[in-house]
Order: structure tokens, then C-alpha cells, then sequence
């Protein structure tokens, strides 16, 4: 039984990690990105756009890079807004049924469904990420300094449970699943889409029913539209951050380093498949060792987050992220492929959750209270923008060399550039930024009132 109603809320949010985490794992990770890349748009054969000739990999990247495009520019706004409005809980569930309503839209999408599938997978995705903005923003209301990263691990943690759980799940269904009365039943692959917004639909209702959003006094809200009050926030957000010098550092890094997570998390099935040579269903059990690895280090990467300090713990996920891509681009120089590749993803599991735990605990201590959805959404358009760039060069490598190798060789500068900006961040005195901010703001609420 949960001892506090903070014990209960935080569970509640940890459980919108657990909901979603379905959509990062079968949809980005692991099937529908194969699924559209090699069926549905043809694989090497591809497709013809303007007389050019477009791997199937290279229309996945490009699709993935515009649903982040349209994220990264509304993201600040859109957490501005619900800043000032108060109104994170609603946001979050209108881009929460977004994403589910076109998740299951997914299952209609058969081989040569190219526009109606980049439509709705674009439209999920925006569902899927912008929800995310709003939901990180509820993470410095319910810690403190000294839990965030606790807290913020176990939110990676519980997604790594669900996510893995789901594509268990998913598994079997395409090997068969015993219903009595029925026997033996094989799903289609478009069937695990479907599983994925039923899943996250029902999962992510403790979050909705427990989590509560801090109410603080707002003046002067009637006397303007949400609208222009969002991008008058903005405006001064893009002044107001460049005083927080060690936050705007940190985002920038972030902007870098988190493009290649976020490309390996999309590439690695369609890698996978066409130069390890593996079926899905291997694929699956690939990315189910994944998820457990990658939840023991979610784990393991928040005390270390804690007691090491999150930009040392980032900085040492990024050495070996670098090592681990390297290794991809040389895959079968020590050992057969297929069981290098098994050790590399042992690697990327184990720093994917730490270097994301780790980075969002960063954020939150840099971050004022007061300003949580705001300056979340600015982590959320790094992660966006980040979204962009790291598929477009990988499918872009892809498109010039006829290669996969060479757009994974490409992910490890985004890391290293990233771990060089890093270093310059001062967590102390991004801290001292804080409390100075939130002191001087206190006393002008107490000047006003």
C-alpha cells in the first residue's frame, strides 16, 4: 500500500511512463519502424519521389524527422500555455488520446499504404511526444534536490516494465496465442499497433486519476487569450534562459547527445534486419533483453545520478554510447556478427536508460519550480529538434552510400559533441542560478501582494 498521497502521485505519474513506453518500444523501436521501412515503403527497393529513388529506411527517417519538426515548433508554446494556464493534466491528456486515436488508426496501414501510414505514424508521434513535455513538467512538484533522480529513474523504469511487457505480449500474438473456445489464433503484425493504444489508453488512467497539478495564484489571465499569453512566454523565455547560463548549456548539449539516442532507439530494428540478418521475432527477444538491461540501468544510473552527480553520470553513459556504435560500424571484427550485436545492444541497454534518467533529473534541478512547463518544453524542443537532425543524417548517409554502417558511424559525433558541451556545464552553479531566481521572485510576489 502506498504510505503517502506523494507515494501515490508519484506512482500515478511513474505509471504514464509505463503506459506510453508500448508506443517508444513496438511502434518507434522495434516493429511498425521495420514494418514501414522494408513492407510498407519496400525496403532497398523503396520508392520513387521526384524521379529519385528512396530506400525504404531513408522515407522512415524522413517521416520521423517531420512528426519532431512539428513537435519541436509547438512544444514552447504549447508549455508556455499550460504554464500560465494551469492547465498541464488537460494538455497531457489532448496530446495523450492524439497519440492513442492515431496508434490505432496504424492498423489499417497495409504494404504500399505509404501516405495514409506517414500520416497517421506522424500524427502518433506528435501525440506521443508532446505529451511528454507536460508530463516531465510534473516532476519538480513532487520531488526535492535530493530524490529527483530517484524519481526520475524509476519513471524510466516503470517505461522500460511496460514497454518490455507489451512487446512480450506482441511476441505472442505473432506466434499464437491460446484463447479457449477459440484455439489457436495468429495475429498480423498491424495487430500489435492496436495493442499498443489499447495499452497505453487503459495504463496511463492512474496518472489522470491521481496526479494532481499544484495551483499557484495567476493574475490578469482573463484579460487575455491563452494564445497570445503563450507566445508573450516565450518571448521572455527565449531572454529570461539565456540568464541561466549553466541550464542553456545543458540544453544545447542535450540537444546533441540525445540525437543519437534518439536515432539508435528508431534504427536499430531496420539495422537489425538488414545487416544482421535478423526476423522479427528475434528482433522482439533482441529488444526484450534490451528493456531489461535498460531498466536495471535506469535504476542503477539514478542512485549513481545522486550520489556521483548527474552530468558526471551522463558524461560516463556517453563514453560508452560512443564505444557501442563504433563497435556497430565494425560489427564481426572480433566475433560473428549476430552475437556482437547482441553485446552492443547490452551496452546501449544498459546507458539508455541511465544517460535519459540522468538527464531529465539534470534539467529538474536546473529548472524553476515556478517556470516547469516552460522550461520543460524548451528540454522537450531540444529533444525534438534532436529528433530531426539524427534520423535526417542517418537516412540521408543511407541515401549517398547505400549503407546502414556508415549512418550508425554517423551517430557517435552527436555523442561526442555532446559530452564536449557537457563538460562545461557547472551543476553548482546552475543550482545557485535557481535559488537566486526563485528567491527574487518570491520577494517581488511579497513587494506586489
Amino acid at each position: 500500500m502506498l504510505a503517502t498521497l506523494r507515494d501515490k502521485q508519484i506512482f500515478g505519474w511513474a505509471m504514464y511512463d509505463f503506459a506510453n513506453s508500448a508506443f517508444a518500444t513496438t511502434i518507434l523501436a522495434v516493429i511498425f519502424n521495420k514494418y514501414f521501412a522494408l513492407e510498407v515503403a519496400g525496403g532497398e527497393r523503396g520508392i520513387f519521389i521526384a524521379g529519385l529513388h528512396i530506400h525504404g529506411a531513408t522515407l522512415f527517417a524522413i517521416i520521423v524527422s517531420l512528426s519532431m519538426a512539428i513537435s519541436a515548433l509547438t512544444a514552447p508554446i504549447l508549455g508556455a500555455i499550460a504554464d500560465f494556464s494551469q492547465r498541464k493534466k488537460a494538455f497531457l491528456a489532448g496530446f495523450c488520446y492524439t497519440g492513442i486515436i492515431f496508434t490505432a488508426l496504424l492498423y489499417l496501414v497495409q504494404p504500399g499504404d505509404v501516405w495514409s501510414g506517414a500520416f497517421f505514424f506522424i500524427m502518433a508521434n506528435i501525440g506521443f511526444s508532446g505529451g511528454n513535455a507536460f508530463y516531465n513538467a510534473f516532476l519538480p512538484q513532487m520531488t526535492t534536490p535530493a530524490n529527483v533522480g530517484r524519481v526520475s529513474g524509476l519513471g524510466w523504469a516503470f517505461g522500460y516494465i511496460g514497454g518490455a511487457a507489451l512487446l512480450l505480449i506482441n511476441l505472442f500474438m505473432l506466434n499464437g496465442l491460446y484463447i479457449p473456445g477459440a484455439g489457436r489464433i495468429t495475429f498480423t503484425v498491424p495487430a500489435c499497433f492496436l495493442s499498443v493504444a489499447i495499452w497505453w489508453a487503459l495504463f496511463s488512467l492512474p496518472t489522470f486519476l491521481w496526479v494532481r497539478e499544484k495551483k499557484t495564484d495567476k493574475k490578469g489571465v482573463k484579460d487575455r487569450s491563452y494564445a497570445a499569453i503563450g507566445l508573450a512566454r516565450v518571448k521572455r523565455t527565449l531572454s529570461r534562459i539565456k540568464k541561466f547560463r549553466e541550464l542553456s548549456l545543458f540544453l544545447i548539449a542535450f540537444l546533441f547527445y540525445n540525437d543519437g539516442i534518439e536515432t539508435v532507439v528508431v534504427m536499430t530494428s531496420v539495422f537489425a534486419a538488414e545487416v544482421v540478418g535478423m526476423q522479427t521475432r528475434e528482433i522482439i527477444f533482441l529488444f526484450l533483453f534490451i528493456q531489461a538491461v535498460a531498466f536495471i540501468g535506469a535504476i542503477f544510473f539514478g542512485y549513481v545520478s545522486d550520489r556521483l552527480g548527474h552530468k558526471r553520470t551522463i558524461l560516463c553513459t556517453l563514453f560508452i554510447w560512443v564505444i557501442a556504435v563504433i563497435w556497430a560500424f565494425f560489427l564481426g571484427w572480433l566475433l560473428e556478427a549476430r552475437r556482437e550485436f547482441w553485446i552492443i545492444c547490452f551496452l546501449a541497454g544498459l546507458v539508455l536508460g541511465g544517460s535519459q534518467a540522468a538527464s531529465r533529473a539534470l534539467q529538474g534541478i536546473l529548472t524553476p519550480v515556478s517556470h516547469a512547463a516552460e522550461f520543460f518544453g524548451f528540454f522537450a524542443i531540444s529533444g525534438r529538434f534532436a529528433s530531426i537532425f539524427g534520423p535526417l543524417s542517418y537516412g540521408l548517409l543511407i541515401y549517398l552510400t547505400g549503407s546502414l554502417r556508415w549512418g550508425i558511424l554517423s551517430v557517435a559525433v552527436f555523442f561526442i559533441i555532446g559530452a564536449i558541451i557537457l563538460l562545461q556545464v557547472d551543476e553548482k552553479a546552475g543550482m545557485a542560478e535557481k535559488a537566486g531566481y526563485e528567491e527574487q521572485l518570491s520577494s517581488n510576489m511579497g513587494i506586489t501582494s
